[in-house]
């Protein structure tokens, strides 16, 4: 906090500007003493996305400069003419953090869903009622497998089409780079974070080396594609990423038969938010994670309801502030029982 103290002094005296030689540090992450809590809040006027008259159904990050408004801001007069709306933003989200304080602190979270996995195009083929009263409940059929899902063919495609969009950002827009990485442990979302970040020209300041947290996980239900493999294989898989301290060989939190419900949701995904608001000074952060937890990240930071199709990416402006006293809790409820079919669903017919 002292570092941040001395930072909003010496910018209270200096004028700086975009063009300047000022380069801008990472806020540091709120100080939050056990009487303390951090609230949230989307600051809203920055990115398509917030706006309600987006239909997210139609939505295309990529022709939209990720839903980045096209307007102006009020740090523009200490901008070059040359700069990129991109650029503009970055210069506009630095500024505040630094007028802040030290009890506010403001991050970018570029939230991207996976690509589509082999349980997806499961449900698509066997239809939801039947998917979710019985084929989910399996490891997979006799041709493949989506326990754990796997990215189909599409969904690489998808995670390479957000590489090439995040190449053309770099390059176009000069777009302000993840300065810390984050992913769920299934590893839909570990093969598309790797598909997606790992052959984009980084700087050696910034290389891509996600940590990998338990809660980023998508909604616990007790579907095999929600129950993920054991840490040996992950790390395994994936040897350049970092594991969370803690993390457990096997899989503690699915359940078989049981699902999650979206208050319990919530409250997992407000704990994780706290571990990374708490510990990461970054003020950009790339997550790689589930539609569901989107949605309950979404729900926790006081977004409007915007669901994503597979490979989709959503960014969105926090603003976290620490609050002196004892948040209102929030008890806990029983998981539900899944509905099971009492007989084997018919399988599809064939359509012309």
């Amino acid at each position: 906090m002292q570092g941040k103290l001395l930072q909003t002094a010496v910018f209270s005296i200096l004028a700086v500007t975009c063009a300047g030689h000022w380069t801008p540090r990472p806020t540091a992450a709120p100080s939050k003493p056990e009487t303390d809590y951090i609230k949230y809040t989307t600051v809203t006027g920055f990115f398509l996305q917030d706006d309600n008259a987006t239909v997210p159904g139609t939505f295309d990050y990529t022709a939209t400069n990720f839903g980045l408004i096209n307007r102006t801001y009020p740090t523009d007069n200490e901008c070059e003419r040359s700069y990129t709306q991109w650029q503009k933003f970055e210069h506009y989200v630095d500024t505040l953090n630094q007028r802040s304080g030290s009890k506010v602190d403001y991050k970018v979270l570029f939230m991207g869903r996976h690509g589509e996995g082999y349980h997806n195009a499961a449900e698509t083929y066997y239809g939801t009622p039947a998917w979710n009263c019985y084929w989910s409940l399996l490891d997979g059929n006799s041709t493949v497998t989506w326990a754990d899902a796997h990215l189909t063919p599409n969904g690489i495609a998808q995670a390479l089409k957000a590489s090439t969009f995040w190449k053309s950002r770099i390059t176009l827009q000069k777009i302000p780079l993840p300065e810390s990485y984050y992913t769920s442990p299934l590893y839909r979302c570990l093969s598309t974070a790797n598909l997606t970040f790992s052959t984009l020209p980084l700087p050696r300041s910034q290389p891509f080396v996600p940590t990998i947290k338990e809660l980023f996980r998508e909604g616990i239900s007790g579907h095999t594609c929600d129950r993920r493999s054991n840490r040996t294989f992950i790390e395994n898989s994936f040897p350049r990423y970092e594991v969370e301290k803690g993390f457990s060989e096997q899989d503690l939190l699915w359940r078989e038969g049981v699902g999650e419900v979206s208050t319990d949701q919530d409250v997992r995904s407000k704990k994780v938010l706290d571990e990374v608001f708490g510990s990461d000074d970054s003020t950009w952060i790339s997550i790689t994670s589930h539609s569901g937890e989107i949605g309950s990240i979404l729900r926790v930071l006081g977004h409007r309801t915007f669901s994503l199709s597979t490979g989709a990416v959503i960014p969105v402006l926090v603003k976290a502030e620490t609050i002196q006293g004892t948040p209102a809790s929030t008890a806990s409820v029983p998981w539900t029982t899944i509905s099971t079919c009492s007989t084997v669903p018919p399988l599809p017919t064939a359509t012309s």
